[in-house]
């Protein structure tokens, strides 16, 4: 692992119960990925994203998780990206099972993964404005309107 992360600058290497964590700078995410698995991390589990909204300067993590079957090894790539600008390269070209992972992550956090090749929204309808899993997301804003509904006074 030592090897993998020391071709990276940014990258820092932690350890969070047993399994190993990088966080890179943004710029570094998908030549870092592209070396991941390289190195035999020939899985992408999942990709998603953490909404920190106040309590960080760059508001959203990507996180991404890999498996390394050959070598019975995981590791979690984290990256930060800012509510003006939550973009960062796809790893679909890299590992296409991620294809619907991006994609998820961009409908509930508006995470844009550039060189995806169909990123649009997959739970959401298609005219749904806004992100639900964004911590600024107005829950309730909406009125719900429910059938033979009546007031009470």
């Amino acid at each position: 692992m030592d090897e993998l992360v020391a071709g990276f600058e940014s990258a820092v290497l932690e350890d969070s119960h047993g399994q190993a964590v990088v966080r890179l700078q943004r710029d570094d995410w998908v030549d870092f990925a592209k070396a991941a698995k390289d190195a035999g991390f020939e899985v992408c589990v999942d990709v998603t994203a953490v909404d920190w909204m106040r309590q960080r300067p760059e508001r959203f993590e990507v996180v991404a998780n890999l498996l390394s079957m050959q070598h019975k090894l995981r590791l979690r790539m984290i990256t930060t990206v800012g509510r003006q600008e939550p973009t960062v390269g796809s790893l679909v070209p890299i590992w296409p099972g991620a294809d619907f992972a991006e994609r998820e992550a961009y409908d509930m956090f508006g995470i844009v993964f550039e060189g995806h090749p169909d990123l649009t929204r997959i739970l959401m309808p298609d005219d749904w404005e806004g992100h639900p899993l964004r911590k600024d997301f107005g829950v309730g804003a909406v009125p719900v309107q429910f059938k033979a509904s009546h007031q009470v006074d």
